[in-house]
């Protein structure tokens, strides 16, 4: 499956997608984005998708602030533990950022319900913003984050004038002893420069020596006192801030849930916006999506390609039509139509917008398989031939009825009549598999099965005759060539020689292959919403494999609904009466069971079949075949 996404360039998307997300988690969740094949989840993706881009047009980009080390912070916190300064602010700034979400989700609130309620889901940590905001300035404590702390600090200044106005009175009468005229710290303490000679004259305690070693930094033994009471205050200081720490940091604690919801909600958020931005990037669009299995894309031009040089493309399968098959010249276009049409579908059920007209429909899909480019592998040993063989097998294997189904030159890399034999054989499979598929090819033959097969309709890509140069657009019900001939035509080739290519090109006939056995369907992962209108249920068969509603039991239709929409389901062995409405779908018959199958096996008892055996011999008026009737 993965494989097939890489071949469409899915993954360029997600990566485009990711650069647009702000918070390194979006990005990771960008990244691993998945198509969904819910329904509803489908459908609300596409809608959130519309509501963002609708916010981001009114409303500006939306103030994201995340915190890389928001969780390892809440942790360190509730486990008792102290915020920095520094870590605090972080804290605050995000929580601050959470109000300031909020109000701008708000004003999308007629806009954009669906993004507005997130304002909602976001708790209300401002109290929180605002305490760590009085208390914390630049990566440290105010002065104002307690009364305390404020009288410490002015303290500290005017023990710090009174120890300056001393040791600028010892600078003055004892120059003698010292090596320059300036006071300087060694150590966070307050020191005179003395010269090492002097040094046992000086009264004084040597806090350090300079390099060179002929001075010697002291702290006189006048101003020791002074020095004392100041290195206490900045103890009683550092004892204060350490205490207001802690309170912060429990607050934190305290509101670390709400802190990690908020978090969570806004890497949400941030990565429905980079769908939104990416949408805005690509003048994407949202489309329909249906599961009645039709395509209908207009003005569709590839992501990855220039805009100002993209052809648009107009593709549609519509009614009872599964399949197209696209003809035209080499480096035409078909491979784009190709990987267009698949790379939409897994864009849309992850809900991004595409870049198309308004009014385009897509399939709602459980998988989508494709055999695009050179399959040669020379590490297991396979041809080109085997390499396109290989995922062909993985799709007739695998695809279900809502499945979409690529082929790129299907059948080509081995002999052009067995490989149009090939060819043939896996599109008749999924046409009476009832698969959505495109296909490409260069084979007359291929394209007279197109024409004459139901529900195929035949493409080709336009072509300019008189240059000679492709024009990239896919025209619908019209079969065309690969163009050799004509050119080979215009560029002089002998007339004989060309009757001679026509007339070996054009000379199969597609209805003499046999159509391979019918294989085994499987079983669609897609999950629908259930109908709740009695005019949208589908009508059933003997032998539809359903499901009973709210029970969940599973069942095999015995007889169909009569004219008051009740039929009859067994279960388990037995035949349960039940109204249309509680019933559901699963599998139909004919998908579970070949043409004229003797549902006796299933429904009748041993006894009457036996019996049933004895009376196709001949009349015993001992012999009865009791029904039940369900009653």
């Amino acid at each position: 499956m993965k494989e097939a996404w890489k071949v469409l360039e899915f993954d360029r998307i997600l990566t485009t997608l990711s650069t647009c997300a702000v918070s390194a988690e979006a990005q990771a969740a960008l990244l691993a984005l998945a198509p969904s094949t819910d329904e509803t989840q489908c459908l609300h993706r596409m809608a959130e998708t519309t509501e963002a881009r609708r916010m981001l047009e009114q409303c500006g980009t939306p103030p994201f602030s995340l915190m890389e080390n928001l969780t390892q912070h809440i942790a360190l916190a509730q486990a008792g533990g102290m915020l920095t300064p520094e870590q605090l602010t972080g804290v605050a700034r995000f929580a601050a950022s959470c109000r300031r979400l909020t109000q701008y989700l708000r004003r999308g609130v007629d806009a954009s319900p669906m993004l507005s309620a997130y304002a909602g889901e976001l708790h209300d940590v401002s109290v929180l913003a605002e305490g760590i905001d009085a208390a914390v300035q630049e990566d440290r404590l105010r002065d104002e984050a307690s009364a305390e702390l404020r009288s410490i600090r002015r303290k500290i200044v005017e023990q710090e004038a009174a120890l300056k106005e001393k040791l600028n009175r010892l600078l003055k009468t004892q120059k003698a002893y010292l090596a320059d005229s300036y006071l300087t710290q060694r150590q966070s303490r307050w020191v005179l420069p003395v010269q090492r000679r002097y040094q046992q004259q000086f009264p004084g305690t040597v806090i350090e020596a300079s390099g060179k070693g002929g001075t010697v930094f002291m702290e006189p033994a006048a101003a020791s006192a002074l020095q004392a009471e100041l290195d206490m205050l900045r103890l009683a200081e550092d004892e204060e801030t350490r205490r207001i720490l802690y309170v912060l940091s429990d607050q934190v604690a305290a509101a670390g849930e709400d802190l990690l919801r908020n978090s969570r909600l806004m890497v949400e958020l941030d990565v429905l916006f980079a769908k939104a931005k990416t949408s805005a990037a690509l003048h994407g669009e949202a489309v329909e999506l249906t599961c009645e299995r039709r395509l209908d894309l207009r003005g569709a031009r590839h992501p990855l390609l220039p805009s100002e040089t993209c052809v648009p493309l107009d593709i549609a399968l519509t009614g009872d039509q599964r399949g197209i098959i696209i003809t035209g010249p080499n480096t035409g276009g078909k491979t784009v139509v190709l990987k267009t049409v698949g790379l939409f579908c897994l864009m849309a059920q992850c809900g991004l917008h595409v870049p198309c007209a308004a009014g385009s429909v897509l399939p709602l899909l459980d998988a989508v398989y494709c055999d695009i480019g050179d399959s040669q592998s020379l590490t297991q040993n396979l041809s080109t031939f085997s390499g396109h063989l290989t995922r062909v097998m993985e799709a007739l294997n695998s695809a279900s009825r809502d499945s979409l189904v690529l082929l790129d030159e299907l059948g080509s890399g081995t002999d052009p009549a067995e490989g149009m034999g090939v060819a043939i054989a896996v599109l008749e499979e999924l046409r009476r598999r009832g698969c959505l598929f495109l296909s490409t090819t260069h084979d007359p033959q291929v394209k007279r099965y197109a024409e004459e097969a139901a529900h195929i309709v035949n493409g080709r890509m336009a072509f300019d005759r008189q240059s000679l140069k492709p024009l990239y657009r896919l025209e619908l019900g019209k079969s065309g060539e690969s163009c050799a001939l004509f050119i080979a035509e215009r560029m002089g080739f002998p007339p004989a020689l060309l009757e001679a290519a026509r007339a070996a090109a054009y000379m199969g006939d597609w209805q003499r292959y046999e159509a391979p056995p019918r294989l085994p369907v499987p079983r669609s992962a897609l999950k629908r919403r259930v109908m709740k209108s009695a005019a949208m249920q589908p009508q059933f068969t003997r032998g539809d494999s359903v499901q009973l509603l709210p029970n969940k039991g599973i069942g095999i239709v015995y007889r169909p609904a009569d004219d008051r929409g009740e039929l009859i389901v067994q279960v388990q062995g037995q035949k349960l009466r039940v109204n249309a409405k509680r019933v559901r779908l699963l599998v139909p018959a004919s998908s579970l069971y070949p043409d004229n199958y003797d549902f006796s096996i299933i429904f009748d008892t041993v006894a009457n079949r036996k019996a049933a055996h004895v009376l196709s011999r001949k009349h015993d008026p001992n012999v009865k075949i009791i029904h039940e009737d369900g009653e």
